[in-house]
């Protein structure tokens, strides 16, 4: 965005004016812009409160109240959501900036890592992050660049410095896995291919993976429990597990010594107890949780970041092995999500948009939340408080309170009440900037 008031024409000629005047008289810094927001409904923390003001200074809120218990600046911008249910910025943890839901018949994931030039994949990348701020996702946790190296450090820096729209993000860089446990796969053995992430074996190399990918900037470290999967002659789940609990520990160690934590792809089986057993701070799909995985769980405080809509995607015929395994996975999961919700398991929202196309809907997953046994108001916590808690951003982000970073979004209707008023942002505002809509000429 562009964030100067005047013009450098401007700003030239009044050059040696501001400096008189900077020699005569010191000047303090400015005083953060304020403005006073007007919510004909207020949804945040669990609560709806009707006819809110939200005053804003800088980026971030300062007061919430109804009126005339709360005191309005003077000289403070207004503006006007008295029509509107407003709620705070989204939050999606589990996103795939790198990835753009390509079309299998066009050579799907491998064509992104073998032929797309890396600032060719950036560009999307910078138009995903626009993407989503636009639906109204002000934050994103996204899980690894898929052979993009430290792209996601890199966006998350120009947004952060004001070159680029995009929303708040939280990056795990390259993502680890083993030998055998990561695309691209299939191709001659002789043949050396790019991988989409970082692979070790042994402690050792864990560490050393865990701690080069902390040193350049990842916020979080994910890491492939599983890999591949199959059904097996009973038509039970199988999936290939990947890192020893010893291997697992080694990140784990690493990541908790820097205050960081580990998002564990894992779909069922070994895989998935070994990340229990190994320490994960969340598990990633959890497409078959046992009994006593969501007992563990809950014992653990381990989070379940499910992701139900891209499974849904790119189904196979249903008389064919891989149509009944998408089928197979898609009836799993949704039982699963409605035991871990029952127990008590904490659950945040995520997509693996990317997996999916970009120009896609990310609200779809509060209706598959729905669906599956959540009520509205516990999806909307699931990308608000629950989503920030698991982000270690607990009053800052994902509720509208003061203290809070100053970001709002506003729908028509009662998502209360019908979640599918969410996939109709029509205001967001991310750190106290207000954005409109994305061009909808870009691909």
């Amino acid at each position: 965005m562009h964030r100067f008031g005047i013009s450098w024409v401007a700003a030239l000629a009044g050059g040696v004016w501001s400096l008189a005047v900077s020699a005569a008289e010191p000047q303090g810094p400015a005083a953060p812009a304020v403005t006073v927001v007007h919510a004909g409904r207020l949804v945040s923390g669990g609560t709806v409160r009707d006819n809110q003001l939200i005053v804003i200074a800088g980026n971030r809120i300062t007061a919430v109240g109804a009126p005339g218990t709360v005191t309005l600046p003077a000289g403070a911008k207004d503006i006007d959501l008295s029509r509107l249910t407003v709620l705070p910025g989204l939050i999606d943890t589990h996103t795939h900036l790198f990835l753009q839901g390509e079309d299998p018949a066009q050579g799907g994931y491998d064509v992104q890592l073998l032929k797309q030039p890396l600032a060719f994949r950036v560009a999307r990348a910078t138009v995903a992050a626009r993407r989503a701020l636009a639906q109204g996702f002000t934050t994103l946790r996204d899980v690894e660049t898929e052979g993009a190296g430290y792209g996601d450090v890199g966006i998350k820096e120009a947004i952060e410095q004001g070159y680029l729209a995009g929303p708040r993000l939280f990056v795990s860089t390259l993502s680890i896995s083993t030998t055998g446990g990561y695309n691209l796969e299939g191709y001659a053995p002789e043949i050396s291919v790019p991988k989409g992430a970082q692979l070790i074996d042994g402690p050792v190399e864990a560490r050393r993976a865990a701690r080069e990918q902390l040193g350049h900037g990842a916020d979080w470290l994910k890491v492939y429990m599983t890999h591949r999967s199959w059904l097996d002659r009973d038509g039970n789940l199988v999936t290939q597990p990947t890192l020893t609990v010893e291997e697992l520990k080694a990140i784990v160690d690493e990541a908790h010594g820097w205050q960081r934590h580990v998002a564990c792809h894992a779909y069922n089986g070994i895989g998935l107890q070994r990340a229990l057993d190994g320490g994960c701070d969340s598990i990633e799909h959890g497409l078959e949780l046992s009994d006593a995985q969501i007992a563990q769980m809950k014992r653990q405080g381990t989070w379940y970041v499910p992701t139900l809509s891209v499974y849904y995607y790119d189904w196979s015929p249903a008389d064919t092995e891989a149509g009944r395994k998408d089928r197979k996975e898609v009836d799993l999961h949704r039982a699963s999500f409605a035991r871990a919700l029952k127990a008590g398991v904490r659950i945040a929202f995520g997509t693996d948009v990317g997996g999916f196309p970009w120009t896609d809907p990310i609200a779809q997953e509060f209706s598959r939340e729905v669906e599956a046994g959540m009520t509205p108001m516990q999806a909307i916590a699931s990308a608000t408080t629950a989503a920030a808690e698991l982000l270690g951003e607990t009053g800052r982000l994902g509720v509208v309170a003061p203290g809070a970073f100053a970001d709002l979004v506003a729908v028509d209707g009662d998502p209360t009440v019908d979640v599918t008023r969410l996939a109709h942002v029509s205001f967001v505002m991310k750190d106290g900037i207000v954005y409109g809509p994305l061009t909808d000429t870009l691909r």
